[in-house]
């Protein structure tokens, strides 16, 4: 049910951004209840001009490594699912890819179900 979409500056190498989505597809799995083989992604490689933020915002500190993480995802998690989301994914990109955690921008955007068509033009959730 989630869709990712991970946009990463063309710097790194190609790998990256598989790896990247690894680490979130494992995390959701592990923290907001994910099913196995739920595993929709869109990676997006970027010039630097192209992927805008601010050298700081509310107290973190940007590098060029920074990456943008969206999740759109079904309603229901609870906060404290969403924060142990977040620090996991911060925590395991660090530990496993050595992105810096203050580069790890995540966003969720929940839906109600009837949102989702995962194919021949059914409403599979409603």
């Amino acid at each position: 049910m989630p869709l990712v979409r991970i946009e990463l500056s063309n710097n790194g190498p190609e790998a990256l951004g598989p790896a990247i989505g690894d680490v979130v597809y494992q995390a959701m799995r592990d923290t907001i209840n994910v099913p196995e083989h739920d595993k929709f992604q869109v990676i997006t490689r970027h010039a630097a001009h192209e992927l805008v933020h601010p050298a700081s915002y509310l107290g973190v500190v940007y590098s060029p490594g920074f990456v943008l993480i969206q999740v759109t995802l079904n309603q229901g998690r609870t906060t404290e699912m969403k924060k142990a989301f977040y620090k996991r994914v911060a925590d395991d990109l660090h530990g496993q890819l050595g992105i810096r955690r203050e580069d790890v921008f995540i966003n969720l955007i929940e839906v109600v179900k009837e949102n989702w068509s995962f194919g021949n033009g059914e409403m599979q959730y409603a």
